[in-house]
Parts: C-alpha cells; structure tokens; sequence
C-alpha cells in the first residue's frame, strides 16, 4: 500500500508540530517536540546535578523543545542505572538541582526528570540488584523484593517526585520501560510473583498504579505526570503487545497525562530497537495508533525518528499526540527550531562498521558531554574511544558514589 506524505509547509508545521498540547492536568506544551529520555550520565558521581548538565538541558531549550526528559533519574541511590545517574533524595546538592530545572526550563519549555529504578539491572559495581522475582540466569541475577520492598516503591517515587516539583521542575515521567524495574514488573519474564503482585496484568500493574497514586497525592493535581511504558519487550516470555495494550486500558482509568510508547529492554545480549539498522522509521508507530483507540491521554512515541517528514506525518495522521526523538537531537541541539522552520533539514546520523553492545550508546553519550561543554565541534570519537572514555568515566565515579552512599 502507498502511503500518503503530508507535504511540508508553513501552515501544516504551525498545525502538526509546532501547535501547542494541553495536557489533562491543565498544563500547555509550546509544541509537539520532545527530547527523549537518555541516560546523559552527566551526574557528578553523588548523585548531583552538575553546571555541564545544567547547560546541555540548556541548550535544547533554547534550541525549541517543547519538553526534554532527563533519563534514568533515580530516588534512591542503591539501585542506579549508572553512578552518573542523578539521585532525588533529601541530602541532594539542592542549588545545583534549581539551577538544572531553571536552566533546562528556559524558553517555555518544560524539563522532567524520568523517575526510575534499575531493580534487576542496577550497576552491579554500586548495588546489589534486586527485581520483582529472584532470578539466577547466565548473564543477570538479582535477589528477589519482599513485599516490605515492594510496598516502600509508591513513597520513595512520590518523595522523589516532590523533591522535583519543589526544584522547579515543570513535572516528572515515571520510568515504567526498558527492562527497568516498574517495567520487571510488567514483564512475566521477570515477574514469577504468586501473590497480589503477580500472575494476571491486573497484579502486575498493581504496583505501578499505587505509584501512580501515591505520586499525583504528593504533587497535586495540577502537576505533569507522564509514564513511559513498552509496547513489547522484544524478548521471548517477556512482555506481549497484546498484554501492553490492556495496560493502557488500566493507564486510562488514571491520573496519568502523558504515555509515552517505546520498547525493548537492556536485559543483557536483547536487541536495543534504537540500535537497529533495519527500520528506516518510527517503531512503534502502529502500537500507538491502536492505543490512541482505548484512551483519551495523549500519547507519544520514542524511537526512530530520523526525518521531520517522520514527525510530521505521525503528528498529521493522529496516530500520536507528541514525537519524542533522541539521537537526532543529540546531533542538533536545535533540531525543534530548525523542523518549525519551513527551510529546516534532517541531522546525517552516523553509520559505525562495528556495534559491540553498548558501543552506539556509549558514543551518544559521549556526544552529549560534548554538547554539555560546547564542543561538538570538535567532537570525533570513534566508537571504540568513546566506549573506553564512557567506562572509564563510570569506574571512576564509583569510589565517590560508595564513599556517599555506600552498598545496599
């Protein structure tokens, strides 16, 4: 079947990425343009903001986002994604995190920090992994939560997220994607629990929905709460396109304002979709459609977006109510501005020879650091560098993270 392109102009990009988004709660995003949620690793090793991070935040929004997401945020400090995660917690550096959220919130845009929790995937360098089951595999083992464990999670993201909203920032997305923990739970791969936590998508989503509740009464109404969720995990036994769309039924019924799609998980040797070289366009693209279909939330779609035709024919056909793009916006700072002007042109991404696991993202990674420092100009790692800089970097931040925050 052919499929029909909406051809770009100015009164099409004013109607379909650059038209404003009114969120349930009341709260209005300047356009359709959001810089996805990566791990910018940019913390200072403490769980702080840092002034680099400050001006990558910075730069975006001056560069026309409506929104940017900062990845992997964690409210607890014992099971991080990474030791250059930031950490919300009460002995935070509290003026560096300000002057994040004042800078990132320039321009009218917003800037949420993504709430997470690595569970079964927390670097294992500074913690000791816990998950919804006990898993004992070849690549990944964790200890199995207690429902004390469990029964903590609502009250540790609601405390986060209020320690966000007190900073300045115009709202918070819970990480429920990616293999992470809220996302363990979802899964039947991870998630082997026989009680209340278990078993059916209602149980699993059970502790995601008392998140859910437990945040909006910390933060009150009129504050942004996102979600992302996977429409699959790309895993075999893990979670089903079918079973993600149920959950977007339960998503409906509640406070939630904004759903963003995505998939796949870092659950050692899967396939990342973001490292793919196969699809040429947005991935989950037909999930969010359907979705679109069983909620009234407005949703929005990570992964493959490469070209403003992509973004603008997403937007045009209703099958999203927001784009949400990463890499091309690590290339370009001021990708929104340049696709809301009628001369603006698509970022060339870089094809590497080689893709050890981890090697694009430790590259991207890279990028934004260069992009933090001004100085992408310069910037020409190769993928091999850049891995052996980016681990570095980590093995050296987590003397300061054990120093601070010990060992779960």
């Amino acid at each position: 079947m052919e499929q029909t392109m909406t051809k770009i102009n100015p009164t099409n990009l004013a109607d379909t990425l650059g038209k404003p988004l009114e969120l349930p709660c009341g709260v209005v995003l300047k356009n359709r343009m959001v810089k996805a949620a990566m791990s910018d690793s940019l913390g200072d090793g403490r769980g702080n903001a840092t002034d680099a991070q400050s001006r990558l935040y910075e730069r975006w929004a001056q560069g026309g986002v409506a929104l940017s997401l900062i990845g992997e945020v964690q409210g607890t400090p014992h099971y991080p994604e990474k030791p250059g995660n930031l950490v919300l917690n009460p002995n935070l550096d509290k003026e560096a995190l300000q002057d994040l959220a004042r800078r990132g919130s320039i321009n009218d845009a917003h800037l949420w920090p993504q709430l997470g929790h690595a569970g079964a995937l927390s670097y294992l360098p500074i913690s000791k992994p816990k998950g919804p089951s006990a898993l004992d595999l070849a690549e990944l083992q964790c200890e199995g939560m207690s429902i004390a464990d469990i029964e903590a999670l609502p009250t540790m993201y609601a405390n986060a997220a209020l320690i966000a909203k007190e900073a300045g920032f115009g709202g918070v997305q819970i990480h429920a994607g990616h293999g992470f923990l809220l996302s363990q739970f979802l899964s039947p791969l991870f998630n082997r629990r026989t009680d209340e936590y278990g078993g059916s998508i209602e149980g699993r989503f059970r502790v995601v929905r008392e998140v859910i509740e437990t945040v909006r009464k910390a933060v009150g109404n009129a504050f942004p709460i996102g979600i992302k969720i996977n429409s699959t995990d790309q895993l075999e036994g893990g979670l089903t396109e079918e079973d993600a769309m149920e959950m977007i039924g339960i998503i409906d019924q509640t406070s939630i304002d904004l759903i963003d799609i995505s998939g796949g998980t870092y659950f050692p040797g899967a396939s990342a979709s973001s490292d793919s070289s196969s699809g040429s366009g947005p991935y989950f693209i037909e999930f969010a459609k359907r979705a679109k279909q069983i909620t009234t939330i407005p949703i929005m779609a990570t992964g493959g977006f490469k070209t403003r035709q992509q973004a603008v024919d997403a937007i045009a056909s209703g099958a999203v109510d927001m784009v949400s793009i990463g890499r091309a916006m690590a290339l370009n700072c001021s990708l929104a501005n340049d696709w809301l002007s009628i001369e603006g042109d698509d970022p060339k991404l870089p094809r590497f020879a080689i893709n050890p696991p981890g090697g694009v993202t430790a590259w991207y990674s890279m990028r934004l650091t260069a992009l933090a420092e001004d100085s992408e100009d310069a910037f020409d790692l190769d993928l091999e560098s850049a891995m052996s800089i980016y681990d570095a970097r980590d093995e050296a931040r987590c003397d300061d993270w054990r120093q601070d925050f010990g060992e779960d």
